[in-house]
């Protein structure tokens, strides 16, 4: 079983320990006072009025969306404690951030994140993950075309990732830290807190409508206000308000295929790694890096010119360090493309949009089945499915498409090329 990621703040972990404990608390209280709260509401449309099919309705309704409610309240509480979607620390990087943790945990005074000296990205040409990217065709990187680094893990973060200083941690489509559902709202339950907010909202419509009516009915034959249809008015009010506009931010969000995090970043630009094909011409339009990493990132035609690279500091002229004779084979073809302001490389259109996250048929839009297909990072082209804006990218600064289809034969072809013609050399 995956191990809990809790806070590492003291008070955002009481809060979600009493805050999911009142929500639950609420259900227990609203299931075993059924009789006396929802019944004494209807109960006198079915007593005085005789409006059986009324009571009928409203109480099928009312089972019907508190059920719902709570399997996919459960769903999304269980997997935010088990599985809330943190990126995994490299083997070999996770005894030093032990050693470093404890270290800071001598020194209390600093308990500022800002305050402790952030680690650079490892200038090691061979630094652990960076395979992981560059076996992509496409992947978010810096202007240098290497990764995002996270200083706080100390490793490089795939995309869509972003650090989370209450858990610690990256978290893959990091969405947000929500207290009512226990933790850390990701890729991993993002699907299941948007039907537990939008089965709320009907919930609490339903109730809001029966406490309504009955409340009306009182008036109507001139009794005395019903506490119970008045208690039921203002709760459902209350949370019915709040969780319906959850539910049509998170459509938002879904259609639109972003997150919280990206939504205040805006508007914000995105730095690509396309890969091209070996024998892609110079350009003057983009910068080029070739991948396994032997020194800096290049811009063709710039012989002679003097540049700064990350991994050696100031250099001159063609910055191609030795390579074996495997890594030239397996070289692979980088150009470093710039996105415009509010284009999204990852919007599909809204109707994948909204299938890579709730899922691809109806039963799965509905019921707290299983994780957003988005979940799956085993493609070859990249760790989220890009949309056409990649394709327009090519197109606007003139980047070749590949020649072969990216699912590996491309690559065995280009090598097998590459090799023979060594060999006729």
């Amino acid at each position: 079983m995956p191990r809990p990621h809790h806070s590492s703040r003291s008070s955002t972990r009481w809060a979600v320990r009493i805050i999911p404990l009142f929500i639950a608390s609420i259900l227990a209280v609203a299931t075993a006072n059924h009789p006396q709260n929802v019944l004494a509401t209807v109960g006198y449309l079915y007593r005085k009025k005789g409006q059986a099919g009324v009571v009928t309705a409203f109480l099928v309704l009312y089972f019907f969306f508190f059920l719902l409610m709570a399997a996919s309240y459960l769903r999304t509480f269980f997997t935010v404690q088990l599985n809330p979607g943190v990126v995994p620390l490299a083997p070999q990087l996770q005894a030093q951030r032990d050693a470093a943790e404890k270290l800071r945990k001598r020194h209390k005074r600093n308990r500022d994140v800002e305050d402790r000296a952030l680690a650079p990205p490892d200038p090691n040409p061979d630094s652990p993950g960076l395979e992981a990217f560059y076996s992509k065709d496409v992947f978010v990187c810096e202007v240098d075309g290497r990764p995002k680094w996270c200083s706080e893990c100390q490793q490089w973060k795939p995309d869509r990732s972003h650090h989370s200083s209450d858990l610690g941690r990256c978290v893959r489509k990091m969405d947000h830290f929500c207290p009512w559902v226990g933790g850390m709202v990701s890729e991993t339950s993002f699907n299941f807190f948007t039907q537990f907010c939008f089965y709320c909202s009907l919930f609490c419509a339903v109730s809001l409508a029966a406490g309504a009516y009955s409340f009306q009915q009182h008036h109507s034959d001139g009794d005395p206000p019903d506490g119970w249809a008045l208690a039921t008015i203002i709760l459902a009010i209350l949370f019915g308000t709040f969780t319906f506009g959850m539910t049509l931010t998170s459509f938002r969000y879904i259609l639109a295929n972003t997150t919280t995090v990206d939504m205040l970043k805006r508007p914000h630009t995105f730095v690509l790694a396309v890969r091209i094909p070996q024998s892609t011409p110079p350009s003057d339009k983009y910068t080029v890096i070739v991948y396994p990493l032997r020194g800096l990132p290049w811009r063709p035609g710039s012989e002679g010119q003097h540049h700064i690279c990350p991994l050696h500091g100031p250099v001159h002229g063609p910055v191609h360090g030795p390579a074996s004779a495997r890594d030239q084979l397996a070289e692979r073809k980088f150009a470093i493309l710039r996105t415009k302001p509010r284009e999204n490389p990852w919007d599909l259109g809204a109707v994948q949009n909204w299938k890579s996250v709730m899922g691809d048929n109806f039963l799965e839009w509905v019921l707290p089945i299983r994780h957003s297909p988005c979940c799956n990072h085993d493609s070859m082209e990249s760790d989220y499915r890009f949309g056409p804006l990649v394709s327009r990218l090519r197109k606007r600064f003139g980047v070749p498409e590949l020649e072969e289809p990216p699912r590996g034969g491309h690559a065995i072809i280009e090598m097998h090329d590459r090799g023979s013609r060594r060999a006729n050399d």
